[in-house]
């Protein structure tokens, strides 16, 4: 549901009391901070950065200098983030499933106990997307079609390890259904390939819902509960399959930053997911927002991911 916008207010204006002078007393931030995203231009880690930007100089008046180290599928800037400036000054986008399920199919530069994740801050949802033009109204379509025919219902999405990869497999082990996954190079790709009938759906994100309109149909969202964009979507949930996944964003600093350093920058990224503009802007654009801070709620957050990540992995046959 939305905030109501006094509340709202209420707690971006408390945020940026509270986190503001803790952030300043330790010397955070500086004049300038370098936001390191470890992929390319004009994905979603990228988008939801420059959403962040405005409102990290309104609140602290400092700048926020988004920048990009990509390759290896963000390997590469987390390979180096520790050895970055550790006063605050660089923060880096961290993503997952990625952090998790890459150090454990090789030498990836990187182990995921290494990025010190201050800050989860948003993550995109599973959804199911098919064309508008679709015979499949429902969920229930889709599935019987699968009982009908294994393996023939066929799926886009972005890549093997991705989101969309394990939540594929998942769906599949609570659905019974066998359905065959077709791994493309990025969202993009597997977008144009449902629109063009490549293939009979996508496993996609609610994102992809907003930026197609009426080109596209959700079946059901992978979150807790519906998503305000789409108030008349179901989630996995309500059609009984305990599915909440998609992909999750958060910031990382390097590991040799002071406890008051990763502090103060989780104090900060949560100032900004406090604003109630920003919150609206984000829901605007099919995002869900989180709140997790560093400490306990990260340890546990953490913990319960990698778990569910690893398992899906392994049941997808990407890590033995």
């Amino acid at each position: 549901m939305k905030l109501t916008r006094l509340t709202s207010a209420a707690l971006g204006l408390a945020a940026a009391i509270a986190f503001a002078p803790m952030a300043q007393a330790e010397g955070f931030p500086p004049s300038q901070v370098d936001y390191i995203i470890p992929f390319g231009p004009g994905g979603e880690s990228d988008i939801t950065a420059r959403m962040q930007q405005p409102f990290f100089e309104q609140i602290f008046d400092s700048q926020l200098v988004v920048s990009y180290k990509p390759g290896g599928g963000g390997a590469v800037g987390w390979s180096q983030l520790n050895s970055m400036a550790d006063d605050g000054s660089v923060i880096m986008g961290t993503n997952l499933p990625h952090i998790i399920v890459k150090p454990e199919q090789g030498n990836v530069g990187f182990v995921t106990e290494d990025i010190v994740n201050v800050f989860f801050f948003h993550y995109t949802p599973d959804a199911i997307v098919v064309r508008a033009d679709s015979p499949f109204q429902t969920l229930d379509d889709l599935i019987a079609a699968a009982n009908e025919k294994p393996r023939q219902v066929t799926f886009a999405g972005s890549g093997k390890g991705t989101a969309n990869h394990l939540v594929s497999v998942k769906f599949d082990q609570l659905a019974g259904t066998e359905t065959t996954y077709v791994a493309f190079k990025g969202t993009g790709a597997a977008v144009t390939a449902m629109l063009g009938g490549q293939v009979d759906a996508e496993w996609g994100y609610t994102t992809v819902g907003v930026g197609q309109g009426d080109n596209v149909r959700l079946l059901a969202i992978a979150m807790e509960e519906r998503h305000p964009a789409f108030p008349d979507v179901p989630t996995f949930r309500e059609l009984g399959y305990d599915i909440v996944s998609g992909a999750y964003r958060g910031i990382a600093v390097p590991k040799s930053a002071s406890e008051e350093t990763r502090q103060a920058v989780s104090d900060a990224i949560a100032a900004i997911n406090a604003d109630e503009e920003f919150r609206q802007k984000m829901i605007d654009g099919g995002f869900a927002l989180l709140d997790v801070p560093y400490g306990e709620k990260m340890d546990a957050f953490m913990a319960h991911r990698t778990s569910e990540d690893i398992g899906a992995a392994k049941a997808a046959g990407i890590l033995d």
